[in-house]
């Protein structure tokens, strides 16, 4: 039974992820917004909603570590497994204002959650205000962004055979409701046959947890990388990390201020690193090629080693 559900829950995510790469896809034609704009928000925050329903639900419950290791262990997979995968399928370019600011900006993110770590090892509620008003500004940001592409592109013509907006929303929606119920399905059934087959509660809230919760992000963008729609690919994957740590960490502080642990501090260290390298790959020639997509795959591998055996 169990496999039956995991096949159907990579359905659910397969047809989820072509929804709502299309309804997004239109919503940014429709409103003649750079689709890398509509990345960053509208399809980070959808395709998160595992994330946030994971973590702040296990806040609500007390467990506060599997809160933070479920957003940082899905932020690394976005980045290293996510970002890899889509720059083995096609190379990714990179637009100088990512470079210049989306990318810095999520480093300088994980930087500020660090430095909360570290000083007193716990994510208090101040410190979650803080987190949600980054996010906050991070909105503005990206909307007054799109208001003034909007407005260059309105002297130009407008493409031909749009989707309705209607179509677009009802696309997304079904996309989203497809996308959190593959994830959880995914998740749940992984979690039955890892217990089966004696895996620990430890490395399943590290591995297949993360993994699972970020299982919208790595279809959509894949999708998106198929279609050539490689704003959406990369906004998505820059947008879920920020939105992970600055909305879902934040408002699981605010519910319950969370505990920090050494593997923790371990795991957002690496999540920083990862983060200066694949800005590294990023800012060189402005593209992300396949060479570099299987050097981020094997760091995961690696990574995922390391957490099995600590």
């Amino acid at each position: 039974m169990q496999y039956f559900l995991l096949v159907l829950g990579f359905l659910l995510l397969i047809k989820g992820a072509d929804f709502f790469v299309d309804g997004s896809s239109g919503l940014a034609k429709r409103l003649r917004v750079p689709t890398m704009i509509v990345g960053l928000t509208v399809v980070a925050m959808g395709t998160s909603l595992p994330e946030a329903s994971v973590s702040i639900a296990a806040s609500v419950a007390g467990k506060n570590d599997l809160a933070i290791s479920n957003a940082i262990g899905s932020n690394i997979f976005n980045l290293l497994i996510v970002c890899g995968v889509c720059a083995a399928i096609i190379p990714i370019t990179i637009k100088q204002l990512t470079i210049e600011r989306e990318f810095p900006f999520s480093m300088l993110v994980a930087g500020a959650l660090l430095v909360f770590c570290i000083t007193g090892r716990h994510i208090t509620r101040l410190e979650g205000l803080l987190l949600l008003g980054l996010f906050v500004l991070f909105l503005m940001y990206t909307l007054n962004a799109a208001q003034r592409a909007r407005g260059s592109a309105e002297e130009e013509p407008a493409p031909e055979k749009l989707m309705e907006m209607w179509q677009c929303l009802i696309y997304i929606v079904l996309g989203v409701a497809a996308l959190a119920v593959g994830g959880r399905v995914v998740v749940s059934a992984a979690s039955h046959i890892a217990h089966a087959h004696g895996v620990s509660d430890n490395v399943i809230g590290l591995t297949i947890v993360a993994a699972g919760t970020s299982l919208p992000e790595l279809f959509t963008s894949v999708l998106a990388a198929l279609r050539k729609e490689t704003d959406i690919a990369l906004g998505n994957i820059i947008g879920s990390n920020i939105f992970n740590i600055l909305f879902v960490l934040g408002t699981a502080s605010l519910v319950s201020p969370i505990s920090i642990s050494s593997a923790n501090m371990i795991d957002i260290v690496m999540f920083i690193m990862m983060s200066v390298v694949t800005f590294w790959f990023c800012k060189t020639n402005r593209k992300l090629v396949q060479w570099e997509g299987g050097v981020l795959i094997g760091i995961y591998i690696v990574y995922i080693i390391y957490i099995c055996a600590r």
